[in-house]
């Protein structure tokens, strides 16, 4: 059945709307030779001449053409009748003319709102969504090539070896014929962390190199006089068992932990030393970790550094801990493993490595020009030529942040870093002297693809895109964007922690719900707004302090030189007077994140429409991920902060 055809009308002498329905209209005839306004305007003042000669010019038209059919006639019949036809548009200007043209109204401005949408809004919108699913898909590439190259290394056991004199250096451990034992300065930066200084002094007091040959440095920058007291009686007691260590304080504590190295270095006996290694607070090196790792740089005069990865002593404490593992996991045994063993270069994680101090000195040193002071001195000692080597077998144990707020500041730190160095660093990339492949690594993948795009694309497309397509449905986003292709990259994400499997969807939406507290980071870095340059120290729980003591005390005195039973004396007051100090503050509480809440209203409004429209897979995700956001949002996920 042809559709019908209503023509808007209305009755001059009454002031009412008339609406005529014709059935089978002549549609040839309407497209050739539909009204205009100047033939059928309004007559609000009675003038009946100006309408009658656009009829009458119409009808002229239509004879000399040889087209009077009956609508003519009904034309002229309406006009006799007192009606006037009227252009669909200017159909509102007469419904508020009269007192029933309030369902008019909204007629007129739900159209208004998806002519609005069509024109003006579904077009940014579906050119953004597009834009973001090609960086969407370039990143799913590169993560699928450094998957591919993990699996490689995999098949190969490829991994890096020693020159053939050093393999045998465990063989000779202890013996001074002829066994490779470098000058090695040991750091261990720390501020106001009196819950891990403890375990991290002792364990590398315990590390298994001749004492004549390694100095380490607790370089202490607390503010707290009692957390000073307590870090420089536990150096003081190392000393009493033979330990060769010095307790450092800054007086002027410019330029956060890269000032404090730099102040460290500037000592006029580090010259005596070759090698330093590095370990954060929370950091428990084992015993072999120098003869695991300085013996990469014998006979090898183009290393600047050699990696240990990281394992935690409290990775399964939480929901959240759990999640970090798994994105962790994929760091190291994936980008930092791949990009060592292909290309020889990767962001110093900024403890667990060891450095050539000629290879510090020649790249400039430490810099107090970002909060990522470790990605700094490795972006230029690559520029200068220097190579670097990962070793995923050798592991350094340390803590994982167990609260959302500490996990917040710490990837705020992380990601806000990156960007400042980029605008830094990029002239020097571009007048390096490495090869073109090179500068394109560091600038389009390890900075641009990594560290601007993934932030970027994660938050735009996923919390903003996505939800805004429930609204404006003219621009869209396929169901494969949504689903498939997100599974897929966490499913590869995940491959290196397998025990996480049961984990793979949480840690899809909370990757998703982490891109605000990134992408506000990155934008503050790259734009250098107020937070750029904060520097918060993670909270670390201590929880593995008093589990690693009391082993050191159970292993054999002789392995393990200098632990004493008045360490865990001094260890159990301290834990006493923690306990007291505890009890005497507030009970912990929740923090409110607006920003997260805001986006768990959007998510949540953006799934309930979309449910009426019946998408199921856009549904789903949009709940989900809503329901994520609400959780951090009201920070129910981790433990709570004081």
């Amino acid at each position: 059945m042809a559709p019908s055809f209503q023509w808007w009308a209305k009755e001059s002498h009454r002031g009412t709307p008339v609406v005529v329905k014709m059935e089978n209209p002549n549609w040839s005839m309407l497209e050739i030779e539909s009204p205009s306004e100047e033939d059928f305007l309004p007559n609000r003042s009675g003038d009946k001449g100006r309408a009658m000669f656009g009829l009458v010019s119409a009808i002229r038209r239509r004879v000399s053409s040889g087209r009077t059919d009956s609508e003519t006639g009904f034309e002229i019949a309406a006009y006799f009748n007192g009606w006037q036809f009227e252009a669909p548009h200017l159909k509102l200007q007469h419904l508020l003319t009269t007192p029933f043209g309030v369902q008019g109204i909204f007629d007129f401005i739900y159209s208004r709102w998806v002519l609005v949408r069509v024109e003006y809004l579904a077009p940014p919108l579906q050119f953004l969504a597009n834009a973001c699913i090609v960086l969407f898909l370039i990143q799913s590439v590169d993560r699928l090539i450094l998957c591919l190259g993990c699996f490689w290394i995999r098949l190969k056991k490829i991994k890096p070896v020693p020159k053939e004199r050093v393999r045998d250096i465990e063989s000779s451990a202890g013996n001074a014929d002829g066994s490779y034992f470098p000058m090695v300065l040991v750091q261990i930066p720390m501020c106001n962390e009196k819950e891990v200084y403890q375990q991290s002094i002792g364990a590398v007091c315990n590390l298994d190199w001749p004492k004549s040959n390694m100095l380490i440095q607790v370089l202490d920058d607390s503010d707290d006089p009692v957390t000073q007291l307590l870090i420089k009686e536990e150096v003081q007691k190392w000393q009493q068992e033979g330990a060769h260590i010095v307790y450092r304080h800054r007086v002027i504590r410019d330029g956060y932990k890269a000032g404090n190295l730099k102040s460290a270095m500037n000592c006029s006996y580090v010259k005596d030393y070759e090698f330093v290694a590095i370990f954060d607070a929370d950091f428990q090196p084992n015993p072999d970790f120098l003869k695991k790792t300085v013996p990469h740089f014998e006979d090898n005069e183009e290393i600047a550094l050699v990696q240990a990865r990281w394992s935690f002593v409290n990775k399964d404490e939480n929901l959240l801990t759990r999640l970090q593992n798994i994105n962790l996991s994929f760091h190291f045994e994936v980008e930092q493993q791949v990009n060592g063993i292909f290309i020889n270069f990767f962001g110093f994680n900024g403890t667990a490595g060891v450095w050539r101090i000629k290879a510090l000195e020649e790249s400039g040193g430490w810099m107090e020009r970002t909060t990522v002071e470790d990605m700094d001195i490795a972006v230029r000692a690559h520029l200068h030529g220097w190579k670097f080597i990962f070793l995923n077998d050798v592991e350094c144990q340390c803590e994982l942040p167990e609260s959302y707020e500490a996990y917040r500041k710490q990837q705020h730190r992380w990601h806000s870093g990156p960007m400042q160095l980029f605008r830094l660093c990029l002239p020097d990339i571009i007048r390096s002297k490495i090869s073109v492949g090179k500068k394109a690594n560091l600038i389009f993948l390890f900075f641009l693809l990594r560290k601007l795009i993934l932030p970027f694309y994660s938050f735009t497309l996923f919390c903003i895109i996505l939800p805004m397509t429930m609204f404006i449905p003219e621009a869209e986003l396929p169901s494969w964007v949504v689903c498939y292709i997100p599974a897929t990259m966490s499913f590869l994400n995940i491959l290196p922690s397998p025990k996480s499997f049961p984990f793979i969807v949480p840690y899809l939406l909370f990757e998703n719900t982490m891109s605000v507290t990134k992408f506000n980071a990155m934008i503050s870095g790259l734009f250098q707004l107020g937070s750029a340059y904060e520097w918060v120290v993670t909270k670390k729980s201590g929880r593995s302090s008093e589990g690693d003591l009391m082993s050191l005390v159970e292993k054999d005195p002789k392995q393990q030189r200098g632990v004493s039973v008045p360490n865990l004396d001094a260890m159990e007051k301290e834990e006493s007077r923690q306990e007291l100090l505890q009890s005497q503050k507030k009970k912990k509480h929740n923090r409110i994140y607006t920003k997260e809440l805001a986006l768990a209203f959007l998510l949540l409004t953006a799934s309930a429409r979309s449910l009426l429209s019946a998408q199921g897979i856009h549904f789903y995700f949009l709940l989900f991920q809503g329901i994520s956001f609400l959780l951090v949002g009201l920070d129910l996920i981790g433990e709570q902060v004081q």
